[in-house]
């Protein structure tokens, strides 16, 4: 599944009917201009130090009109109205000046003193030195002064700055701003993004490919949201809700955005872990909010993705916790979609991709009256879906798209998009100008495999060893008649793998024993030939027997294709055996299986050795040329071994039926001349009796 290139933001700030909102930013931006300009204002005019030598100069002028000491510490000095217009002093504040009316007058100079006992006398000596009578004698003036400003400041500095560390604090804790979203008051409060006739989202189901099943079902919702009364005219109701399930990838998230798009009715998008929270209490609160929010703007959809994060089975939770906050949230969930209220048109819209871990009690009808499957795509929806993708690319010209698709068996929605994306990359890496076939193929190689990792070190005995690794994977799976067709072989390392084959498997919905054994038999196929050709074995079929191992225990376990076993499965499809602590079978049981699954892939082992050991000649010359080219693909096997064991039986088989064909179309023919012969004679002879 997919969705077109054109995006669209909701809530621009450009939209009408967007309401600007306070933000307590702005406070703490007028606090800060608030002291910028204190300072300026009260600070702007910087007095000037005077020194020793300039107060002996000033007194012998005469220019002092009186002296200040302040605190002891520090001396003012004044000057006269005749020194200040003699012009021996510039750039001094005027006399009574600098403060706007809002403070004492500035001082003309101020002198730092060391020793308040030496100053006076100091002061005064001077005076007499310069020919001051005792009448002309300045005496200085001591004052107290206390800088209130100051000591309030210096008290609420360090309450102010915790209080603002705690509001940042509890906004990364509750996620969002007391300006955007009220704040540690508004933790209770629903975070779905509400998309209305404002914030439209301008996604409808034509930007969605394939899965036309699931776009019926979903379609038919909207359809009862716009006309109501078409389905409750006959008596019929409105379902509450439709629950998505699917892998990961497949488009159900997307599909819901078209939702949102084609109903023109307000469209609630939240995710299952916002009502998660550290607080007790806090997701049933949001979840009673969200519900409140909807009734007010019903008809509406309330979307909740990833609905597996709050509606995990009751019970069987790993924390084994008495009072989980989880469960909470959920019983309030339960009794808002379903309880002793009424929901009238609000319609829920949920997506997992783990519906086996979901509540019963959230399943059954009257929640979630449907439940739709949103698979991965098959053969001509991935067409379609390539077809959405491949809009924005320039592609070389005569591109077949049908092509991509048969080479993509098991890719996602989302898969097909990186698949895209990653071909236009490595066009734009090579200074192409259009995207190519080949770099489509590369794209998924890229995307299966991982980066090629040419200057990886491999020695010539190591490089040997996987090149027959490789070439009896081929082998054995070109001369089997079920096993997948091949694409190519490679002994270029690639991710953390130094050597890979590419199938195309066929696209089945069910697999017969016949065909897993063959799928064993040439997965084990490198092994073998490691054996045969080497006389030993490495560590290099290590996923190949991991991946033996899963299917040969499947097979026995699940899926009955033991006759020692019998038709026993002990697949659990509800879940709930991973809590469980014991296994649904006895031990002399699991022996019996244990044996039974060592003997399938012993049996396996050895068809793989018959196999190469057959065609040993066509094994060696396969490695050989994967040495010389390190990449071949199906035409070389076909120029070695021939045709496929899967291609000649099914052309003998058409031949049989034609055959058959023919010749009871013959017989047909004989018996239908016969007949024409017989019935005109019959009819002739008929009336001549009478």
């Amino acid at each position: 599944m997919t969705q077109n290139t054109n995006k669209s933001s909701p809530g621009k700030p450009g939209d009408k009917g967007a309401k600007p909102k306070f933000n307590t930013n702005w406070i703490f931006a007028i606090i800060a201009l608030s002291f910028i300009l204190f300072q300026v204002f009260f600070s702007r005019n910087v007095t000037e130090k005077a020194t020793t030598n300039m107060i002996k100069d000033m007194i012998a002028r005469h220019d002092i009109e009186k002296l200040v000491v302040v605190n002891k510490d520090q001396a003012e000095i004044y000057l006269t109205r005749d020194a200040l217009n003699s012009g021996r002093y510039e750039n001094l504040p005027k006399p009574g000046g600098g403060g706007m009316g809002l403070q004492v007058p500035k001082p003309h100079y101020t002198y730092n003193i060391g020793d308040i006992s030496n100053f006076e006398p100091f002061i005064i000596e001077t005076q007499k030195s310069a020919g001051y009578s005792e009448n002309e004698l300045i005496y200085p003036e001591y004052v107290t002064r206390k800088n209130y400003f100051a000591d309030i400041l210096g008290w609420l500095l360090l309450p102010a700055l915790l209080i603002m560390v705690w509001i940042f604090m509890m906004r990364r804790m509750t996620g969002g701003g007391a300006g955007g979203a009220g704040g540690i008051f508004s933790v209770g409060k629903s975070r779905a993004q509400i998309f209305d006739k404002d914030t439209h989202v301008k996604l409808n189901f034509n930007d969605v490919a394939g899965l036309e099943e699931a776009k019926t079902e979903v379609m038919e919702i909207v359809d009862f949201l716009k006309n109501p009364k078409k389905y409750t005219q006959l008596g019929g109701k409105i379902p509450k809700g439709a629950l998505l399930i699917g892998p990961p990838g497949t488009g159900k998230t997307l599909l819901a955005k078209a939702v949102a798009g084609e109903a023109n009715v307000p469209f609630f998008s939240i995710s299952g872990s916002d009502f998660v929270e550290m607080f007790v209490g806090v997701g049933a609160s949001r979840v009673r909010d969200l519900f409140k929010q909807a009734k007010e703007k019903a008809p509406c959809i309330v979307f909740i993705d990833e609905i597996d994060a709050v509606g995990r089975a009751r019970g069987k939770n790993v924390n084994f916790s008495a009072n989980d906050e989880r469960e909470n949230t959920l019983n309030q969930l339960l009794t808002e979609m379903d309880g002793f209220g009424t929901n009238v048109g609000v319609i829920i819209l949920a997506a997992t991709n783990r519906a086996d871990i979901l509540d019963r009690a959230l399943l059954r009808a009257g929640r979630f009256d449907r439940q739709i499957h949103v698979e991965l795509p098959d053969l001509n929806e991935r067409e379609a879906i390539f077809q959405v993708h491949l809009r924005p690319i320039k592609l070389e010209q005569n591109f077949d798209v049908s092509f991509l698709a048969k080479q993509t068996p098991g890719f996602s929605g989302a898969d097909i998009a990186n698949v895209c994306n990653e071909a236009a990359l490595i066009a734009a890496r090579k200074n192409k100008t259009v995207v190519e076939k080949q770099d489509f193929l590369d794209a998924i190689d890229r995307i299966v495999g991982g980066l090629e990792r040419k200057s990886k070190i491999i020695s010539i005995e190591e490089k040997r060893t996987i090149a027959y690794h490789e070439a009896g994977h081929a082998t054995v799976s070109w001369l089997l008649e079920h096993a997948s067709p091949l694409l190519k072989v490679t002994i270029i390392p690639r991710g953390r793998a130094l050597g890979a084959a590419w199938y195309l498997p066929e696209e089945r919905q069910i697999t017969t024993t016949e065909q897993l054994l063959d799928e064993m038999a040439y997965s084990l196929g490198g092994r073998a030939a490691e054996e045969l050709v080497f006389g030993k074995i490495s560590t290099g079929a290590l996923s190949d027997l991991e991946k033996v191992t899963k299917q040969a225990y499947a097979m026995v376990s699940y899926f009955g294709m033991s006759d020692k076993v019998g038709n026993i499965s002990f697949y659990d499809s509800s879940g709930q055996s991973d809590y469980g602590f014991t296994k649904p079978y006895s031990e002399k049981t699991a022996e019996l299986i244990d044996r039974e699954v060592k003997e399938i892939i012993e049996q396996s082992y050895e068809r793989a050795k018959n196999v190469l050991r057959e065609n040993m000649k066509g094994l060696s010359k396969l490695a050989e040329l994967l040495l010389e080219q390190e990449v071949i693909f199906s035409e070389d096997l076909k120029k070695i071994f021939g045709k496929r064991k899967a291609d000649r039986i099914r052309e003998e088989k058409e031949k049989e039926n034609r055959k058959k064909a023919k010749a009871s179309k013959g017989t047909e023919t004989e018996e239908a001349d016969l007949n024409a012969a017989g019935n005109p004679e019959e009819i002739t002879e008929g009336p001549g009796e009478k």
